[in-house]
């Protein structure tokens, strides 16, 4: 089966995702945890966390259709020490937190070198960062993004997250979240059926889709190799429609969260639909 979302809001709690989640006619979806924004949060509270449950229950989401995203603050291949423990910190509490819900994935961008350390040594502060989140927490799969390459980013290369997953030491607690505007922007062409063909199967040599837990589905407004993290609605951008056709298509994308991130959210429960229109075989848009 397909699971089709979007990043829904869970503001006044996490209790409210799942909710959100359904009105759009979702059987997946993203959410913060946590104010993404802010290094602190108050903990979560019994009454939160049993009313997410509740509801996640009551709309059939189970943890498999749920990919929670930590911080955009953490850097966990900070070169600075004590920067480098405050992202680690607040990496093991985002676990935690995914924990406490009974969530079985999080997602993160793997980190950034700044410009002041190697691209390798960057990569390993990575991997004993997750390392160090795995030893502290139990059952929670930490799911590295694949960037755009903006900046001193990481991640926007397969063999960089290739890189990171060797130096994990529990291989079955590390997997990884697709983007498709982010793999685009990074230089993997998706415009087409054969471009596709041949930028999944680049994924499958380096990587592997045995560690594929995720995949946010978006279009791009910047070019294939612009390393620009600019995402846009699906067949708005510079991508078109095909990848998403194709994505829908390939049973090696079913069973995980494939969850919108695209920029109206308005527009988020027809998407949904669409998508779903292609895994029903259907070739055309409505």
């Amino acid at each position: 089966m397909y699971y089709v979302g979007a990043h829904v809001s869970a503001s006044g709690g996490v209790e409210n995702a799942p909710l959100n989640a359904a009105a759009i006619g979702a059987n997946a979806f993203a959410l913060f945890t946590k104010n993404q924004r802010r290094w602190d949060a108050k903990p979560l509270t019994a009454k939160s966390i049993d009313a997410f449950k509740r509801n996640c229950e009551t709309h059939g989401f189970t943890p498999d259709q749920i990919l929670p995203h930590d911080s955009y603050l953490i850097n966990l291949g900070h070169p600075e020490a004590d920067a480098l423990q405050k992202s680690r910190d607040a990496f093991i509490d985002e676990m935690q937190r995914c924990e406490q819900l009974g969530l079985k994935y999080l997602n993160f961008h793997p980190g950034s070198h700044l410009r002041k350390i190697d691209e390798r040594e960057c990569l390993s502060l990575i991997a004993q960062s997750i390392n160090l989140a795995l030893e502290k927490t139990e059952g929670v799969v930490a799911v590295i993004e694949n960037t755009a390459g903006q900046g001193s980013n990481l991640g926007c290369r397969f063999e960089q997250i290739a890189e990171i997953i060797d130096q994990v030491e529990d291989k079955s607690r590390v997997g990884v979240c697709l983007d498709t505007c982010h793999t685009f922007s990074a230089g993997y062409d998706l415009r087409t059926a054969d471009a596709c063909r041949e930028s999944f199967a680049e994924f499958e040599r380096i990587v592997g889709f045995n560690y594929l837990c995720g995949m946010h589905i978006n279009d791009s407004k910047a070019a294939l190799g612009s390393r620009v993290d600019r995402h846009h609605s699906l067949g708005q951008g510079e991508i078109g429609w095909e990848v998403f056709r194709f994505i829908m298509q390939d049973a090696r994308f079913e069973g995980v969260p494939l969850v919108l991130e695209t920029i109206d959210e308005t527009i988020w429960a027809d998407e949904i639909q669409q998508l779903r229109r292609f895994s029903q075989g259907e070739m055309s848009l409505a």
